[in-house]
């Protein structure tokens, strides 16, 4: 009994983060709104500016969580520029926490704040996030024949024509990879194989069309593309297995004691304008990525398996730099809850927040 206590108690160390994170979502959102009215008349850049403090204040809040409370090992791989740039975020997609490892790499260049995500089109309907990933430059696509590119290219031209700072990620496989979705897996190597393309292992197919507008609409403003391979250790090691990428409580259970992520800097200038040319460019990154898990993995030498080419930096984020957001959010939380007026606010920010966001979605298309 007191060994099930034990693993039921482990088991829930995704609470503490969860009421955190979700229960400040209401705070953070009624701090926008504010800042949102006050610069109404203010030029657009100052709101911008402020805006990015914010979203960093927030997603330290993130980072401490899935960096310093879960204690997870991050090995870095490649030279990551310590200075910032406006840049396309390019990785392979295993995991809900991918879009985290994204703001990890982003914080170690103080460019968090400036982090904005192509995404899904389904997940504009989440509560209060959804409409706020809009507002801070987020980009929802639908896949394949519905993908509307006029409507990225005219969103990404206006940041562009503002000069917004520009981190911005996308997952060109555009599903998340898993070796036992074996059907998906199989349709992603075939349509390969029918096009000519080499057949992928450990990644799939990526796509063109997100990746060839962002590009095209914000080449005279980007410095490079980010070329990242991330690799989630299971606790499986001594055995020389790996577990499935781990979802997001899995994560915050410790479940992944180390994150190997490898990084290639690629300049604008060295990457294809001409989309079929750009189409063959990405499956060859693509190939590189593969061919890198593939002796991650399964490499014939021992000392070369478990872990990425190259030299290794175990890379820390510290804590004085995300735990002041947790103690800001959770405080100002905290002081909303203990009064009547307080809790109404709160639920009405969930409440009519989520509805009014869903209705701006409504109308805009």
């Amino acid at each position: 009994m007191l060994l099930s206590l034990v693993l039921h108690t482990y088991s829930m160390r995704y609470l503490l983060p969860s009421v955190l994170l979700l229960g400040s979502a209401p705070t953070y959102m009624l701090a926008w709104t504010l800042w949102r009215v006050l610069s109404a008349l203010l030029p657009a850049r100052l709101y911008q500016r402020v805006d990015d403090r914010l979203y960093c204040v927030y997603q330290n809040m993130v980072l401490f969580f899935f960096e310093n409370y879960t204690g997870v090992q991050i090995l870095l791989y490649g030279d990551l520029p310590k200075n910032k740039e406006n840049v396309i975020y390019l990785a392979n997609h295993q995991s809900t926490v991918d879009w985290i490892v994204a703001d990890m790499l982003a914080a170690r260049q103080d460019a968090l704040g400036h982090v904005r995500y192509v995404l899904k089109d389904g997940l504009k309907w989440l509560p209060l996030y959804g409409f706020y990933f809009a507002q801070h430059g987020g980009i929802y696509v639908k896949r394949s024949a519905k993908f509307n590119d006029k409507e990225m290219r005219s969103k990404l031209q206006s940041y562009v024509n503002a000069g917004t700072p520009m981190y911005l990620v996308i997952f060109p496989e555009g599903t998340r990879y898993n070796a036992t979705y074996t059907k998906l897996l199989s349709a992603s190597q075939a349509f390969a194989a029918q096009r000519g393309l080499a057949v992928l292992k450990h990644v799939l197919t990526p796509r063109i069309k997100a990746t060839h507008v962002a590009f095209d609409s914000m080449k005279s403003h980007l410095d490079a593309i980010y070329d990242v391979t991330v690799v989630y250790e299971g606790n499986e090691k001594n055995s020389g297995k790996y577990s499935n990428p781990p979802s997001m409580t899995e994560f915050l259970c410790k479940q992944c004691p180390r994150l190997h992520i490898h990084f290639d800097r690629i300049d604008r200038k060295e990457v294809p304008e001409e989309q079929e040319h750009m189409k063959k460019w990405l499956h060859e990154r693509f190939e590189i990525k593969d061919k890198l898990l593939v002796e991650f993995y399964d490499s014939p030498d021992p000392e070369r398996r478990n872990k990425f080419p190259g030299k290794r930096v175990h890379s820390r984020l510290s804590v004085n730099k995300t735990l002041p957001s947790v103690l800001i959010l959770g405080s100002l939380t905290a002081a909303m809850l203990m009064t009547e007026s307080g809790r109404k606010l709160y639920m009405g920010t969930w409440l009519y927040g989520t509805l009014l966001g869903c209705l701006w979605f409504v109308i805009k298309a």
